[in-house]
């Protein structure tokens, strides 16, 4: 079952979540039918079944995968690594939201957690908060939210710290800098991700709005 979870996992970071869904609801029902270690990569996966409904346009749907992954954790203290799972499962909770345009709602999260967070999991609440302060409006916060630097990232993470940085360029009007921030974007995710990557999509769909007319 690790095996089918890092291929699918694989295959999600190079950009074709939609394609690998149904091995990993496959997957995700083999592992209900087991116990002990494998919850904890049920967890995992039903976290990687919800960034994928999101990167396909279904975040209700991802919210209630979400939900049940949090309360799984809530009583399941028999899960190793409870606090790393849980902040994980945070963050997607937070994507879940800014695509559902509840900023607000997510920025707490991402305010709430990030000082307990680490490595590539303060990264994910760090530019989680940047979105959601953009996606407020409130672009000068999240500018000044970047400049206080980014956390160690992975290179799933490619891109997205300079992705949100440029949309609040974008926000504020700064239209050279963002383009110059989005370039960047652009040339980390062609560096580790797939050309058909969702955040590759976001970066070029940025640019496009920069465009000189």
């Amino acid at each position: 079952m690790e095996g089918r979870y890092h291929a699918v996992l694989a295959t999600v970071l190079h950009g074709r979540g939609g394609a690998a869904l149904a091995e990993l609801e496959g997957l995700i029902a083999g592992l209900e039918r087991l116990s002990g270690a494998s919850r904890r990569l049920l967890l995992r996966a039903r976290m990687l079944r919800a960034w994928v409904l999101i990167d396909e346009g279904r975040p209700a749907e991802a919210e209630v995968e979400v939900e049940a992954v949090l309360r799984a954790l809530t009583r399941g203290m028999y899960v190793t690594d409870v606090c790393e799972l849980e902040l994980s499962a945070l963050v997607c909770m937070g994507d879940v939201l800014c695509a559902l345009d509840r900023h607000e709602e997510a920025e707490t999260i991402a305010r709430g957690h990030l000082p307990r967070a680490e490595g590539h999991l303060a990264t994910g609440l760090h530019v989680l908060l940047l979105h959601s302060l953009s996606g407020q409006g409130r672009h000068a916060e999240a500018l000044a939210e970047s400049g206080r630097g980014c956390p160690e990232s992975s290179p799933a993470d490619a891109g997205a710290y300079e992705l949100a940085t440029a949309v609040a360029l974008h926000g504020l009007g700064r239209h050279d800098e963002a383009r110059e921030e989005a370039q960047r974007a652009l040339t980390a995710c062609e560096r580790y991700l797939h050309p058909g990557h969702h955040r590759v999509g976001e970066i070029r769909a940025l640019l496009a709005l920069m465009a000189p007319a």
